[in-house]
């Protein structure tokens, strides 16, 4: 079941889920937008010829002192958002860019879904789609967080994103195989 923004609310005034920093103004019917922060990352095209899924690869750092970032034209950036989460682990989220962003050919993805019992900043995959630049602002609702609650208490999500703090690289290569 999709909890509604209401429940939402409940849900952070009774500690079971945290959201921080948080406006009311991000508090939507049945989402909560999450926002852009200023931390990104990117694969370094010159240190790398080939991308696998089996070793490491080689990333730029990108923190932002200015107010905005500009994405160049079919350009692909790790962001990460301004907020930490922490799900309970009977609920799980969704991370959906916002339908008006999207308008403007920035795709905003997270790969699946956040488990339950995750704690950390939420890493955003951007993609602009577009043949010109776009600008965005930092501190701007960006995405949005869907909630669900899960059929029963679920084993807490104990993956090597926890306790994630801005955008985090791939560890694909760390999986087993």
């Amino acid at each position: 079941m999709i909890l509604s923004g209401k429940t939402i609310l409940s849900k952070i005034n009774n500690s079971e889920l945290e959201i921080s920093p948080l406006t009311n103004e991000q508090i939507q019917p049945a989402s909560v937008d999450l926002r852009l922060g200023n931390h990104f990352v990117t694969i370094d095209e010159y240190k790398e010829g080939l991308i696998t899924l089996d070793k490491s690869a080689s990333y730029r750092e990108i923190i932002s002192s200015n107010e905005s970032i500009i994405l160049p034209p079919q350009t692909f950036l790790l962001a990460t958002t301004v907020e930490t989460i922490r799900l309970p682990y009977n609920v799980t989220a969704f991370v959906e860019g916002r339908s008006s962003i999207g308008r403007l050919g920035l795709f905003i993805q997270n790969a699946g879904w956040v488990d339950p019992g995750f704690e950390g900043q939420i890493t955003l995959e951007l993609f602009n789609a577009n043949r010109l630049p776009i600008e965005l602002t930092l501190g701007r609702r960006i995405c949005q967080l869907v909630f669900a609650e899960v059929n029963e208490k679920a084993d807490p999500y104990n993956g090597k994103y926890l306790f994630q703090k801005g955008a985090t690289q791939s560890a694909i290569y760390k999986d087993i195989q």
